[in-house]
Parts: C-alpha cells; sequence; structure tokens
C-alpha cells in the first residue's frame, strides 16, 4: 500500500521509508460505518466536493457530524422488525394468490430529523448496505398522498394571503365521481374502491385521504400556488401544476419529502437538511462550516393548524396504527401510497420519513399504512425511551388563533342547544359565524343542493364567541360527550371508465389512492 501511495504521488519517498519503519497500531473501530453505511457515504461525498482526496487521505482532519448513534441504532432495528413484517404481508398475499415468489425483495429508506435545525439525526438508505450500497433516501418516487398536506397547507393560506375563496378546517368539499378539466384534458381521480362520502370537512377529507376531495380542493386553491408552495418547502422543481400535482404524482426523495415537512413541524420554517457540521484539523482550527439554509414559507398559524389536521390522521384517519401500536407521545403525520408506501410523521422534537418499495418501481400491493407506517412506529417508540426524547411536551400554538365549538349539522358555531359539536382551530377572525353561511363560498352553495330551504342558523344570541386556544381543550377535530348521529348515505360509486381517460390516469397516477382510505367515523358527539 505504501508503495503504491509513493508511486501515485500520495506520499514522499521519504515519508513512505519512516511509515514503513513505523510499528502498526490498532486503530478505534469505525462506529459510524458500521452503524450507519449509508450515512458515512453520505458525508464522504460532501466531504469530496470541498476538498481533494489527497487531503482527506494525508491529512487528519476532524470531521463533526449531526448522527445521534442512539437513534440510529433504533433507525436500524426499526427498519429490520419493520421488514420483516412487510416480508410477512407479502408472503401472506402471494400465497393467497397461489402467485410465484418473487427474487427481489422490497427496499427501505428512513431518514430522521431535527425538524428546528434540519441536522440529521439517524439515516437508513436500505435494508442491506452489504447487498446494496444505493441510498434510498436520495431515490426520487412518487410520494403519493404524503404530498396532500401541502396542498392543505396552501389552500388554508388564503387566511392569510387575501384571496379568495377563504378556506378554513370547516370548508365543505365535495367528495363525489367527478371529471376535472385541464386545458383539453380530463383528469378522473377515483377513490379507494371508488367509495365516495359526499359532503365533507376540510378535516376529515385529509384525515382520510380522499383523493377526488383533495383535487377539488386543489383546484379552488390554484395548481401554481400549490407548486410554488412545494418548491419553497425543498421538493424539487420538476412539480408541474397539474390536477395530478394534488395526489402526489412527481417524484420527490425521501430527503426532499422529510425536510419539507418542516415547514409543519416548525412553525412555518423551512430548514434544509445536513449531515455535516464542520470540519477541522488537528489544531481544532475550522477548515470549512456548514451554512444553515432556512426560509420562512406558511405563515405560523398555517403552520399550527396543518400540525392539528395531521394529528387527526394519527389519532383517527388512515395513520391510525400508529396509536394501536402503542406510541402515545403527541405526533402527527400523513400516510402515501403510489406504487410505494410512505409515512411522514413528526413529534415535537423529531421528525422521520419512512418509504417502502420495489427497486424496478412495480407496485409494493401494501398501502403506506401497512408498510411504511410499522417500520415509523417502532422507530418513533424506541427514540421515546431515549432519556432526551422521552418527555414531550404538546405542540406549541402561536398567537393569533381561537377555538370555537361547532354545530356539526350546520358547520356554524354552536349554541347551548345544539345536540351535535365539535372543537375546531382557526385563524383569528375565519371562524364561522352564528348567524351567516361558514367562510369559503362552499358550504353555502352544498347546503342549499343538500338541505333544501339552506341551512338553518343557530340564533346569535345563543352562541359564544372563539376563545383563545385553552390548556388542556380536547383536540380540535373530536367532539365532546355522547355517541354520534347515524352517517349520511353515501354516493354511488361511478363506472370505471377504459380507453384514453384510463391509460392518462396510469400515467399520473390519479386513480391511485392511499390504500388505506377507510369511511370517515363520523366525529359528531352529543352534549351530555
Amino acid at each position: 500500500v505504501l508503495r503504491r501511495m509513493r508511486e501515485v504521488g500520495f506520499i514522499t519517498p521519504a515519508e513512505a521509508e519512516r511509515a514503513s519503519a513505523a510499528p502498526l497500531g490498532v486503530t478505534q473501530q469505525n462506529v459510524e460505518a458500521n452503524q450507519a453505511p449509508f450515512f458515512v457515504d453520505m458525508v464522504k461525498d460532501r466531504l469530496l466536493e470541498q476538498f481533494t482526496e489527497r487531503d482527506l487521505i494525508s491529512q487528519s482532519y476532524r470531521v463533526y457530524t449531526t448522527l445521534d448513534l442512539d437513534l440510529q441504532r433504533a433507525a436500524s432495528e426499526a427498519v429490520r422488525t419493520g421488514m420483516v413484517e412487510v416480508d410477512e404481508q407479502l408472503g401472506k398475499r402471494k400465497s393467497r394468490k397461489d402467485t410465484p415468489s418473487e427474487p427481489l425483495q422490497p427496499q427501505v429508506a428512513l431518514v430522521v430529523l431535527d425538524p428546528h435545525t434540519g441536522s440529521i439525526r439517524a439515516l437508513v438508505g436500505g435494508r442491506d448496505y452489504g447487498a446494496s450500497q444505493l441510498n434510498h433516501v436520495l431515490a426520487k418516487r412518487q410520494p403519493g398522498s404524503s404530498f396532500k398536506p401541502f396542498v392543505y397547507a396552501t389552500a388554508l393560506s388564503s387566511a392569510v394571503e387575501g384571496w379568495q375563496p377563504l378556506i378554513t378546517p370547516t370548508t365543505i368539499l365535495l367528495d363525489e365521481p367527478t371529471t376535472f378539466q385541464f386545458g383539453d384534458e380530463p383528469y378522473e381521480p377515483e377513490n379507494y374502491k371508488q367509495e365516495y362520502y359526499g359532503p365533507v370537512t376540510l378535516r376529515e377529507a385529509l384525515a382520510h385521504s380522499l383523493n377526488v376531495a383533495t383535487v377539488r380542493l386543489a383546484e379552488m386553491a390554484g395548481y401554481d400556488r400549490v407548486r410554488r408552495l412545494a418548491i419553497a418547502a425543498g421538493i424539487n422543481q420538476d412539480l408541474l401544476p397539474t390536477p395530478a400535482i394534488a395526489l402526489g404524482a412527481y417524484v420527490a426523495t425521501p430527503l426532499e419529502i422529510a425536510g419539507a415537512y418542516t415547514i409543519f413541524a416548525n412553525q412555518g420554517r423551512y430548514v434544509a437538511p445536513s449531515f455535516i457540521q464542520k470540519v477541522a484539523d488537528t489544531s481544532g482550527t475550522t477548515l470549512w462550516r456548514a451554512q444553515r439554509v432556512t426560509r420562512e414559507v406558511l405563515d405560523p398559524r398555517v403552520a399550527y393548524i396543518m400540525v392539528s389536521l395531521l394529528q387527526s390522521v394519527i389519532n383517527s384517519g388512515t395513520g391510525a396504527g400508529v396509536r394501536s401500536r402503542g406510541f402515545t407521545l403527541p405526533a402527527a403525520g400523513k400516510t402515501g401510497t403510489s406504487h410505494d408506501g410512505w409515512f411522514v410523521g413528526f413529534t415535537p422534537s423529531l421528525l422521520a420519513a419512512v418509504w417502502v418499495g420495489y427497486d424496478d418501481d412495480r407496485e409494493l400491493h401494501l398501502s403506506g399504512a401497512y408498510s411504511a407506517l410499522p417500520v415509523w412506529t417502532s422507530f418513533m417508540k424506541a427514540a421515546g425511551e431515549i432519556p432526551a426524547y422521552r418527555d414531550e411536551e404538546p405542540f406549541e400554538a402561536p398567537p393569533g388563533l381561537v377555538t370555537a365549538t361547532i354545530d356539526t349539522r350546520t358547520n356554524l358555531l354552536a349554541s347551548a342547544e345544539s345536540p351535535y359539536t365539535r372543537n375546531e382551530v382557526f385563524i383569528e377572525g375565519t371562524a364561522p359565524a352564528a348567524d351567516s353561511q361558514r367562510p369559503g363560498g362552499v358550504f353555502g352553495i352544498l347546503g342549499r343542493i343538500f338541505r333544501p330551504g339552506g341551512v338553518p342558523a343557530v340564533p346569535a344570541a345563543a352562541t359564544a364567541p372563539p376563545l383563545p386556544l385553552p390548556e388542556g381543550a380536547p383536540p380540535p377535530g373530536e367532539g365532546i360527550g355522547g355517541q354520534p348521529p347515524p352517517k349520511p348515505p353515501e354516493a354511488q360509486p361511478a363506472n370505471k371508465k377504459g380507453g384514453v381517460i384510463r391509460k392518462f390516469l396510469s400515467i399520473f397516477k390519479g386513480g391511485q389512492s392511499d390504500k388505506e382510505t377507510k369511511p370517515p367515523p363520523s366525529k359528531e358527539t352529543k352534549l351530555q
């Protein structure tokens, strides 16, 4: 080795002679390289952008990274146990269908950030580094419904940016078979199993990952606005302002999606993921320091409402498996299903994104709730046992928000006589009034269609004004006491269509829905 280094000019003949005469020693084990090989590869690649290979080999540089070895061990174990579960589920499905076994195993990516600094605390780029060094954290794939929060955040920004229609968590979206016209092309997204639920609130549409309602919301907000927000949040510029953007049809990396979610977890501010803090020489002199990239993307009030909506996903929506698997700390997140499975979620101090899928982009045939969510939950439960992450406080609300008790039959402020109510959070000044139609302009039209004679108004004298967020208040979106009324009848499924439209949907994945979507359970409850 010394002779070869001398021949290629890395060391001088004198240096080679001294090194040859020196006694052999035993170096300390490189723990990071053994436990986080994908992370170490990323560090090496970044260092080669800043230093020559000769300097890195010949100089004793000290590289300070963001890796947390406790979290890295938790991440590695979560990937191991989670992929065993994925393999078992796929094995059962193949057995039921009597299909031959596939030579390829599904792959996985898990990246963990500090959402306030962007520091990568743990990273697993695949299930076996020895078998494949491809870092799937950096692989571009369709994020599916894990992209939907950017649609909802764009729409809710109407309250602070002043454009119409004004959209709040109680805005009603019509979930029924719909053809959206985009230029000369029709676009017909479908819900899972072609199940549609008629008028649903914004909160319900996101919690249960309803495709048609989400595309309708993107149309209301403007596809260009959705694209601009996503790019400002760090997602690549290959996104196109089409209806398909609402359903995560355009590719992004798990690292991009994780970084983009910092705008929700960090009160509207984006922080770019980073993994090297600085490089110093043997004397301690800093040779290079990473620059933090951060910018304001969302109003903090909109970011908090998004946290609240994403909490509903975990507490009662497509991500409810997080709770059923025993994770109890405050958390918010979103499932996603394209060809692959996704789950992206965060607590007040940690943010993690999980992707599961095949390298050749074939269908995984498992939704995000049954593939990526178990890995995420296993990691977060283990992280919650680490002292630094054990005592999570609730998400902090910024000034300028109010809670209101809503009559679920009218979507207006509840009165003392309202039998079915729920709490909801609003930007101050946007809560619905008691004696007029709710903001957004959508519910009034629907009310006339579905409730002949209009929406009954609650007497103004019987209502209370919205109050600031109280200590220990029930989470927004949850009702108060009692049993819910019967669910309204569901709309009839649309007939399937083939030909050009079906091919168009297969290209943009517009017909793909989260497999985990279930009928939205009623959140109405009766006052005692």
